[in-house]
């Protein structure tokens, strides 16, 4: 068989599971997708979250960075390689779908639906406690409030709304962490921390273990968790080119994986002789004392002011499509799939992904740590499924398959997701094994109610 007849039925596989009536508006570039993904990921979330990573990684967050960076590559270049072939909105379910069949993508979808579902209250959750310092007659829950429904509400009117206020977003959070950054060196120069910028937070022979690297990447991951929400806008490209889903996908990634591991390696040398009382509210205190209260106050207000408002609009619009690609192939209730008539936006899929974030944010304001947990959870475990549809699809059933995409890549990557969860955090691995197992047991019923239907 010749390597474009492959192409060719590879390619008609992947289309079929999508119903032109049915399909999104495509209005979106390489710019709008690249700036979704920045937004979705966020840049300033090393920040929000460096007390959780460098309590868990034993102060070697920078290498816990680099860990994840490389762990996030491979599961990436499986991502283009399924992207360029599946042009559908459904991401993991999608693309599992159509590797490994009909249920275990089911099962990819609703790991993955764990990851998208969770990820925007846990960053409701970090922006209520800025929000909260800010105005503290404001209690955190009728923040998270506030936030749910703004966020909402740019949502509904459609992905160019979502797109140019993320493009936006992302300009204000580099120049945060930047500013960030900036302050840092200014404080080492001046004798605070280690006195400089050291390696310290890379490599510290003095009690390193790979357990505390991999426990660090495990939670560092989760800074990651966007670059695939690229991935759910296939529908809405304006090119016809399905390379373009995966440039965006790598571009962000690089950016990010740079970002992130200087961005820990110079705080992380602030950290000499620091306790905080709150890994939420780290690096608050981490600048109040090192830079002083000015800095603390003021990175509060700039991340309520342009992340709280912008950073979960990526966030909410990918699980809505994912619910929209389910729906729409009776995976999950038809009613998801239904379209905005003007703003063709799965209005329905948007609805209830928003009540479960307002739930779930209002139920685990006080339980961050495992739902940060609970949300990587679900991203490992949809990115193995991920991995292993590859090799399946690519490197066992494809003759003209690509030795490194379709089978080293797939295999370090099962790797690394391994060694990443062997760290997590065990009452996250208990929860999501029920999330799991409810997940296997829909799919089995909802399989024997279409056979009944069938035969009737």
């Amino acid at each position: 068989m010749s390597e474009a007849v492959a192409n060719t039925i590879i390619e008609g596989d992947a289309s079929s599971s999508v119903d032109n009536t049915s399909q999104l508006k495509r209005t979106l570039g390489l710019k709008e997708l690249v700036a979704y993904g920045l937004a979705f990921i966020a840049p300033v979330v090393p920040l929000t979250t460096f007390g959780f990573v460098w309590d868990v990684s034993g102060g070697l967050i920078a290498l816990a960075f680099v860990v994840a960076t490389i762990c996030m590559y491979f599961t990436a270049k499986s991502y283009v390689t399924m992207a360029e072939q599946v042009p559908s909105a459904g991401s993991i379910y999608s693309y599992v779908r159509f590797g490994l069949g009909h249920f275990a993508g089911f099962v990819g979808g609703w790991l993955i639906l764990l990851d998208y579902l969770l990820i925007p209250a846990l960053v409701f959750l970090l922006m209520s406690f800025s929000c909260h310092i800010l105005v503290p007659s404001i209690d955190r829950s009728t923040w998270i409030f506030i936030l749910v429904g703004s966020s909402f509400l740019i949502n509904w009117f459609g992905v160019q709304v979502t797109a140019k206020a993320s493009l936006y977003s992302v300009i204000g959070q580099f120049i945060i962490v930047g500013g960030v950054i900036a302050l840092a060196i200014i404080a080492l120069q001046h004798g605070k921390g280690t006195g400089g910028v050291t390696l310290a937070p890379l490599y510290n022979s003095v009690g390193f273990s790979w357990h505390y690297v991999f426990a660090g990447a495990s939670v560092c991951v989760l800074s990651f968790l966007g670059f695939d929400a690229i991935s759910t806008l296939s529908e809405e490209t304006s090119s016809k080119d399905p390379k373009q889903i995966g440039r965006a996908i790598m571009i962000v990634l690089a950016i990010c994986g740079v970002v992130f591991t200087f961005t820990s390696l110079v705080i992380g040398n602030l950290m000499k002789g620091i306790e905080y009382s709150n890994p939420a509210t780290a690096i608050f205190e981490i600048l109040s004392i090192q830079v002083g209260p000015w800095a603390s106050t003021a990175l509060a207000w700039l991340l309520t002011i342009v992340v709280g408002f912008s950073n979960t609009l990526p966030m909410q619009s990918s699980v809505a499509r994912v619910l929209f690609a389910m729906g729409r192939d009776r995976q999950l209730p038809f009613v998801l799939s239904k379209l905005h008539p003007k703003h063709k936006t799965p209005f329905v899929a948007m609805i209830v992904s928003t009540l479960f974030t307002l739930a779930t944010a209002l139920v685990m304001q006080d339980r961050l740590d495992t739902l940060t947990s609970l949300v990587n959870f679900g991203a490992l475990s949809g990115f193995l499924l991920l991995h292993v549809a590859v090799f399946v699809r690519f490197g066992m059933k494809n003759p003209n398959r690509k030795w490194f995409a379709h089978v080293i890549v797939p295999f370090i990557g099962i790797a690394v997701v391994i060694g990443v969860l062997s760290g997590m955090n065990k009452d996250a691995m208990i929860l999501g094994s029920i999330w799991l197992a409810t997940g296997i047991i829909y799919a089995l019923v909802n399989r024997e109610k279409a056979k009944i239907e069938m035969a009737v």
